[in-house]
This record gives structure tokens, sequence and C-alpha cells, in this order.
């Protein structure tokens, strides 16, 4: 297994940071009483409580009593969270959530919830205080996906940079030395001719130097590469395979764009947006290809819950596919005869009373999990790979819809 012993995966991690912005969206606070901040890596913790003590001094003006000592429980509240970090917050970041929430009736709950190590690097410091928690940021962290390479370039200048997520950082600039296409002097039309055309291949080879630089050491995790520019410069470059080869084939496609610096990675971002799109859920898509190619004219598909839970323990699951849209807890019921039965349930649903299908008996509630938690649970135990699938296509709509959201890809047939 890839992950160390024990420790939570990836996209299990990125499964629990959904689940605690879904709870922290259905907050609400009366007045501006819900404190968040945002605490990058680089920041100091001492400067962050100097700040938070700042906020709980001038909290003192505010009119309204009942706002005032709510925001400064919440502030003495986040002080205290903070006492337990060094010098420095965790990688990536810090956020912090804190406040009186309505619980309806009148009465308020004070709730504080500390997430370390976000999916990606907080970029800068930043205090809220509203009637809602500031969760924005972290959503968008969360539905970012890929790594792409990106070159913007014309005969004068070049740039190459990665679009991270919804993030765009530029790496490399290059200026050329091609003269124009007026002559000067002395020099004859054909000399100089082929003088520009050797200035441009050479302008092409320290464009096609520094995208290999950059993208080559991480070509296994790339997710595509991007090119811009003005035709023919864009055509010449790639149709010049000037590029490496390992990096030819990653290449998603050429789009037309004004400018060739730091602006125009951003304009070859916007003018790709389809094709990232298509992009993203090109695994998915393709694990669901292979899901109804097996569940067609194959034995090694599993669907639904229970068949699926029961492959899992067996480790016989390759990979288990769940939709990024299911929201369903699982209840274990136990009978008086030791019978051991699930089923699955809204999330916000009461736990249903059930009855023992073996011998009739009602059946008490042992326990009531999340049903991603412990599908995953057991994935991880067993060495399963889980991918969660987009609703945004056919396919992945169907999974949710007619499959129950659960769905397994199996190592070898087991009947089940």
């Amino acid at each position: 297994m890839s992950e160390q012993e024990g420790a939570p995966s990836e996209d299990r991690r990125k499964y629990e940071f959904q689940k605690v912005i879904e709870d922290l969206k259905d907050y609400t606070g009366s007045g501006t009483q819900l404190v968040t901040i945002y605490i990058p890596p680089d920041k100091q913790i001492s400067d962050v409580v100097a700040h938070v003590t700042q906020e709980h001094s001038e909290a003192s003006n505010i009119k309204s009593k009942q706002t005032r000592t709510n925001v400064q429980d919440a502030l003495k509240s986040i002080k205290d969270r903070l006492r337990y970090y060094d010098t420095f917050p965790p990688e990536n970041g810090l956020v912090v959530f804190s406040g009186a929430v309505d619980t309806g009736g009148g009465r308020t709950e004070m709730v504080t919830e500390v997430l370390e190590s976000p999916p990606q690097e907080i970029q800068s410091f930043r205090y809220h205080c509203d009637d809602e928690f500031l969760t924005e940021p972290l959503e968008e962290m969360l539905g970012d996906k890929g790594l792409y390479g990106l070159i913007v370039l014309d005969r004068r200048e070049a740039n190459v940079g990665w679009l991270k997520g919804k993030r765009i950082e530029a790496v490399k600039s290059a200026s050329s030395l091609v003269p124009g296409k007026q002559r000067k002097g002395g020099q004859s039309a054909q000399r100089f001719a082929r003088l520009r055309l050797e200035a441009i291949d050479n302008f092409y080879q320290e464009v096609a130097g520094m995208a290999d630089d950059l993208f080559v050491p991480k070509r296994h995790e790339l997710d595509g590469i991007l090119v811009g520019g003005p035709s023919p410069t864009k055509d010449e470059f790639l149709d010049g395979d000037y590029l490496h080869h390992e990096l030819q084939d990653h290449v998603l496609g050429k789009f037309d764009v004004s400018y060739t610096d730091e602006s125009g990675l951003k304009e070859l971002v916007d003018r790709a947006q389809d094709t990232l799109a298509e992009a993203d859920l090109m695994d998915d898509k393709s694990d669901m290809e292979e899901f109804f190619q097996e569940l067609n004219g194959g034995d090694l598909a599993t669907y639904g819950f229970e068949p699926t839970r029961k492959n899992l323990v067996m480790g016989s699951v390759e990979t288990l596919l769940i939709s990024e849209d299911l929201r369903k807890d699982v209840v274990t019921y136990e009978c008086p005869n030791g019978h051991e039965e699930r089923e699955l349930v809204s999330q916000r649903a009461d736990t249903p009373e059930h009855t023992c299908s073996e011998c009739g008996e009602d059946a008490e509630v042992d326990e009531r999990d999340d049903a991603i938690d412990h599908l995953m649970e057991i994935a991880e135990q067993r060495g399963t790979d889980t991918h969660f699938i987009s609703t945004d296509f056919e396919k992945g709509e169907q999974l949710l819809t007619a499959f129950g959201g659960i769905a397994g890809l199996l190592r070898y047939s087991t009947g089940v």
C-alpha cells in the first residue's frame, strides 16, 4: 500500500474535509458572530494570536450585548486552540472556525472546528466575521483537480508555468532574438531569411528546454499540457517536435491567445475551459466504462452496498467506486440470536426499527456510521483503491441513481 500504516488515504482525507465543510455550511449565527480565520503555513502563530487579541479588544465596541459576548467567546476559543501549535501552522496551513450557532428556539451552541493541512496551501491570512462561516476557499480547493503544464509563445517571447487546480503559476519566461521580417543593411534576402529561420528554431528549442526542465520530472503526475499563441507559431512549435517525446502525448490542445506574457497563461486557461472540464472527468469516465463493460459482458463488477461490502471484506475489490454525491449512513443491527444485518439510511433520517430477516426477532442498533467512511476503512485495510465518481456525466449520474452510489471493479470473480 502507498499510504503509511494507519494513515488515511488522500481520498479519505478529502472526503473528511468535505463532510466538515457541509456541516459548517449548515450553521448560522444571529448577527456577525461566526469567526473564520485562514492561516497560511508561513504565518507565525504568535502573530495570529496577537491579531485575535486585537479583535477581541475591538469587539468590546459591538453594541449588541449578545453579539459582543458571542464574538469574544469565539475569539477566546480560537486563542485556546492556537496554543496547541508551535511557531508555525502545519503543512499547507490552518483554518479555524468558531462561533455561537443557532440551534432553534432562540438557543445557541458554541462550535469550534480546526482544519489542519487543507488540500492546497493557503495563500494569505484572512480574518472573517459574519453570520455564516467562510467555507468557499476550502470548497474551491476540494473542487480543484489536476496538474497541467502551460506554454504560451510567439516569435518574440514565451512563458511556461503550471495550472494547479485553479491556481495559475508562472515559472519561466524567455525573450527571442528573432529579427523582424524587414531586413536591414546589405544582407541578401536569402541570407536574411536563413538567419531568421535559424533564430526562430533556436528560440523554439529554448522554449522546449524550459518546458522539458519543468514538466519532464512531473510527467507521471501531469494531467496534460496546454499550448497557446498566435498562428502559425504554436503550430510550428508543436509540429516541429521540439518538446520531449514523453511530453508530446500529454498535449491536450492548442489555443489562440492574444498575449504571451504572464497574462497569456490566464488567457490560455480561459480558452481551454471545455478541454479542461473534459480532462477532469477522463478518469471517472474510464472507470465507469470499465464497470459497464464488466457488468454487461464480464464478471468483475459488483454494485450496491451489501454485495460491494462483502467483496471488500473478502479482499476481491481492486477499485471501489463511490459517487461524490452519496450521503448515506450505514446502520448495523444485531438481534438476540446474534444475527447481524446492515441497512443504508439517509444521513439526516432517524434510525428506523428493524426486524431480523433470519429469525424475525426485533433487532437493536449496534452502531451507525457514515457509509463512505465505513467502506473506505475496509478498502484501506484490504489494499483497495477508492475512486470518487462525479455526477457531471451520464454514467456518473447512473452510478448514483441506478446503482445506489456504490460499486466496485473486482480482482477476481466471486459470484457475490
